[in-house]
């Protein structure tokens, strides 16, 4: 979603990627060498974690460079917004998400379980755009737990290569210890775990169980922060209104998923989420036809389609005179 439309509008690319996950970015600029790209048009800087500050300060600094697109937290975003500002650089930020998934009464249950399943579950829940808080209407709360939590616990963890296996490992310790903590303060404050709700221990990574977590509430961590492992939090609401209002509040805006099969509602509620996309019975919503992107600290511009374009190119206004003469 970066590097297409850059080239595409003729603009030559520095890829950074993250220290962590260096070696697809590495085989793209292979690939490129291999197809006949010119030396120079596509190029790759790695580093390690102690050498990346350096490396993004090098690069927002570079008037050379006239447009920065990052991948990454809220809170890096912001630094790299300061650090372009001296060369006034176009930025476009794909930020952190707290998507809500939210079910009402009258949805297809069966159907809402399913779409829960691969917005939560997908790549144990390491996407920006995985559903993160989960609302079910009182009227089916109990039965959509339970559907939901029958699913996951037909899941099966391990190495992704071996035979059978639905879920792979979290990136690094880290992660899997911020799972465990935002886990261990739900269920300090009331939380109940349905199913999961606990690490792995196989070796070579690092392995958290696919996880369903009811009676949650508002004042959880895990109702603000960004969980990013395979932990479904599902909380309880009463009216379209509440859900609407629980949905909104936080400061991301990126993606947001509900189902219901009242056309009136599905406009209403599209209308209010305060989000860049909006996915509706669908729990999937990425695609390269369509402008991705987020709103309030999620980020800036949009990814894919003809939007994505937009960032890598200038309009210029040229008005002749003379011609007749």
């Amino acid at each position: 979603r970066k590097v297409a439309p850059a080239l595409a509008a003729g603009c030559p690319v520095v890829i950074k990627p993250a220290e962590a996950t260096p070696l697809s970015a590495l085989a793209v600029a292979e690939l490129a060498q291999r197809a006949g790209m010119p030396a120079g048009v596509l190029n790759v800087i790695t580093a390690d974690a102690a050498q990346s500050i350096a490396v993004g300060k090098a690069l927002c600094a570079s008037d050379t460079v006239r447009h920065l697109s990052f991948t990454g937290s809220t809170e890096v975003g912001r630094i790299l917004m300061q650090q372009c500002a001296p060369t006034v650089k176009k930025l476009g930020l794909e930020l952190g998400g707290n998507a809500p998934f939210i079910v009402f009464n009258d949805a297809d249950l069966d159907a809402a379980v399913e779409g829960a399943m691969i917005s939560k579950y997908r790549n144990a829940g390491q996407t920006c755009v995985c559903a993160n808080r989960l609302y079910a209407q009182s009227g089916i709360y109990d039965a959509f737990v339970a559907k939901l939590a029958e699913k996951v616990k037909q899941m099966k963890v391990g190495n992704g290569f071996e035979p059978g296996v639905t879920q792979g490992p979290l990136i690094e310790a880290e992660a899997l210890a911020k799972v465990e903590t935002l886990v261990a303060d739900a269920l300090a404050k009331g939380a109940q775990v349905v199913t999961g709700g606990a690490r792995v221990d196989i070796p070579g990574g690092h392995f958290y169980q696919p996880t369903v977590l009811s009676n949650v509430s508002a004042d959880m961590r895990m109702a603000r922060e960004e969980i990013f492992g395979p932990v479904a939090p599902v909380f309880k609401f009463e009216t379209e209104a509440e859900a609407i209002e629980l949905a909104n509040n936080t400061e991301f805006g990126l993606a947001s998923y509900f189902y219901s099969r009242d056309v009136g509602r599905i406009f209403r509620v599209s209308e209010g989420l305060e989000y860049g996309m909006v996915g509706v019975n669908t729990g999937l919503i990425s695609t390269c036809e369509v402008p991705f992107g987020g709103v309030k600290q999620s980020g800036l511009g949009r990814e894919g389609a003809r939007q994505g374009m937009d960032d890598y190119v200038e309009a210029k206004y040229i008005c002749l005179g003379g011609l007749d003469r």
